[in-house]
């Protein structure tokens, strides 16, 4: 019922920024969380930004002042700005949303993911 698109990724230099996109489309009352993990390869995914329905954010220590995370309430979209990339930044980027809709109070979906590979 709920499906989250993202977008932007890409191949970027070492310094270089990305905006990526996660737009939530279907039976959606609201969303109480939208946010941000990555999966590097042989690791464990891990959160990257959260954008809490209150308004409050939360960073990994590794991305703190060099990304940033949005949301356009009208849009359902949250964004993640992405600035001085690392290669250790290298991963498949996912978006993650705990949604209210008239089956769920809340329940979490995840996008496909998109690539975002830091390389010189």
């Amino acid at each position: 019922q709920v499906q989250l698109v993202e977008s932007g990724g890409g191949l970027v230099q070492p310094g270089g920024s990305l905006r990526l996109s996660c737009a939530a489309s279907g039976s959606i009352f609201s969303i109480n969380r939208m946010g941000w993990y990555r999966q590097a390869p042989g690791k464990e995914r891990e959160l990257v930004a959260v954008f809490f329905g209150t308004g409050r954010t939360n960073y990994a220590d590794s991305v703190k002042g060099r990304f940033t995370i949005s949301r356009d309430n009208d849009k359902n979209t949250v964004y993640l700005q992405m600035n001085s990339l690392k290669p250790e930044d290298t991963a498949v980027y996912y978006c993650n949303a705990d949604v209210k809709s008239r089956s769920y109070y809340g329940m979490d979906y995840w996008g496909k993911g998109t690539l975002v590979t830091v390389s010189s």
